[in-house]
């Protein structure tokens, strides 16, 4: 039997991206809460992040940046192709996010999945050193945990999913349920977003692996994801932010009110929804296109799969039918980017925005509401989908289910004549609530909890929280439908 070589490394990051990107011919930070969060804790271990080096192209050897250890996991086009645009993004995506899509069942993607989570797994194993923690990220890598165990019994592994966990009768349609379960259970403490991904992720396993539920109880917990708040104030107190702010507003006609979306172009966006409901109320003459002025950014997204492709499509229509219907010479009743914005230029948008808009169909957390909440701190209007997870900690948001275009019209006109002292009220709550459980605070909880002798940590939340949350949700949503 080969003797195991250990690596030297206390902490390894597990993810399906390196913490920074290749742009001529050097490398650069890679943006996000994530990587703000769990960077400087690798740096004070020097530790190791494992992930793809974002090309096809080249092949990276292990290298040194910004204090940590990066160690690239090479993917050929092909195979890029079928573990992330396909079984990742084409399978597990809609699968995670309750069906928006159909999707989409092949062979070939899953055993690329399996052979690509093999990699990482293996790159992982090489570099940890004796009793290291492994802490792995979100769908693309639900084998690795597993992979891991059963070559290093001795590392403590963590897993962490992003997105919701789906319902044990949507789950059932997974040919590799069994597999996929089996692969998260290789960790010692299993995170999601949620109290009711828990739920599910449990009810799945009792079922399908006949495990009782009961023994997951220390294992699997959720712990809410959330922003670097401390960055955002920098970025949203700088001068140069507020006179940008400034100048978009003047840029756009200088509205009375300016609505904003800002999404990923993905179809678990409720872009749509949110478009249709502008259109109405454009339509019923609530509201005026001579004093309101709705921007939508929506960043280019998984262009190679159709179903995103198709998305584009539809948007692009339906904002040329808009702007055919209520525009004018001097201005567009939407103004529509497909394009990526800078950190800077984001927080901008939400200075300038009096009304932002987050309708989900379905999302794990939705952290642009929070850094919108951050960023304002006391003073705009925030409509959120109730399937949002930010709908569980933002209270005093405009709560609503996005298909019901009745109750959206309702909750857009509301923030866009809501007083400014209850606007205000409601902004300061909120920004509080991010303020004290910030992106660091989860990363810091996540990761004590992955120690041998844990306590139970006062990030974890439980189930009878998030059922209290919910009632708080349906007084809410009941407050939005009754104005109607």
């Amino acid at each position: 039997m080969n003797a195991v070589i250990y690596g030297n490394h206390a902490l390894v990051v597990v993810a399906n991206r390196l913490p920074a990107y290749r742009s001529e011919g050097s490398w650069s930070p890679s943006p996000g809460g994530l990587v703000s969060a769990v960077a400087p804790m690798v740096r004070e271990s020097h530790g190791a992040w494992i992930g793809w080096g974002g090309t096809s192209e080249e092949e990276f050897e292990p290298f040194e940046f910004d204090g940590m250890s990066l160690v690239p996991v090479a993917l050929g086009a092909e195979e890029h192709e079928r573990y992330y645009e396909g079984f990742s993004n084409a399978t597990l995506w809609p699968l995670y996010h309750d069906l928006v899509v159909p999707p989409q069942f092949h062979r070939s993607w899953w055993q690329t999945y399996r052979s690509t989570n093999a990699r990482f797994a293996q790159a992982a194993v090489d570099s940890a050193a004796p009793g290291a923690t492994v802490w792995i990220h979100d769908f693309h890598l639900q084998l690795v945990p597993e992979m891991i165990r059963a070559q290093r019994p001795d590392v403590r592994i963590g897993f962490f999913n992003h997105i919701p966990f789906p319902s044990e009768t949507i789950f059932a349609q997974l040919p590799w349920r069994d597999s996929i379960l089996r692969g998260l259970l290789g960790a010692d403490v299993i995170g999601f977003q949620l109290a009711s991904d828990v739920k599910n992720f449990r009810s799945a396993v009792s079922r399908y692996l006949d495990i009782d539920s009961g023994r997951l109880s220390n294992t699997v917990h959720a712990y809410p994801i959330s922003i670097d708040t401390a960055a955002i104030h920098e970025v949203a107190e700088a001068e140069e932010t507020q006179e940008l702010a400034r100048q978009m507003r003047v840029e756009l006609g200088d509205p009375r009110t300016l609505i904003v979306g800002i999404d990923r172009l993905d179809y678990t966006k409720g872009i749509l929804h949110r478009l249709r409901a502008y259109q109405e109320l454009l339509e019923d003459g609530v509201l005026d296109p001579q004093d309101t002025t709705f921007v939508q950014v929506a960043e280019p997204s998984r262009e190679g799969v159709e179903s995103y492709q198709d998305l584009r499509d539809d948007v692009e229509q339906l904002v040329g039918n808009i702007n055919g219907s209520f525009g004018a010479l001097d201005g567009a009743a939407v103004h529509y980017f497909h394009h990526s914005y800078s950190f800077e230029s984001t927080v901008a948008l939400y200075l300038a925005a009096d009304v932002l808009l987050v309708t989900s169909l379905r999302d794990g957390m939705n952290l642009v509401a929070k850094e919108y909440v951050a960023a304002r701190h006391n003073n705009g209007t925030l409509v959120l989908s109730e399937f949002a997870g930010a709908a569980a900690e933002l209270h005093d948001a405009l709560l609503v289910n996005p298909h019901d275009i009745a109750g959206l019209k309702d909750a857009i006109r509301l923030g866009v004549e809501m007083p400014a002292a209850e606007a205000g009220k409601r902004m300061a709550s909120m920004a509080d609530v991010v303020e004290r459980h910030d992106i660091h605070r989860w990363a810091r909880t996540f990761l004590a909890d992955l120690q041998p002798t844990a306590p139970t940590r006062e990030l974890r939340t439980s189930e009878s929280s998030n059922e209290s949350s919910s009632a708080g949700h349906t007084k809410r949503i009941q407050y939005v439908h009754t104005a109607e």
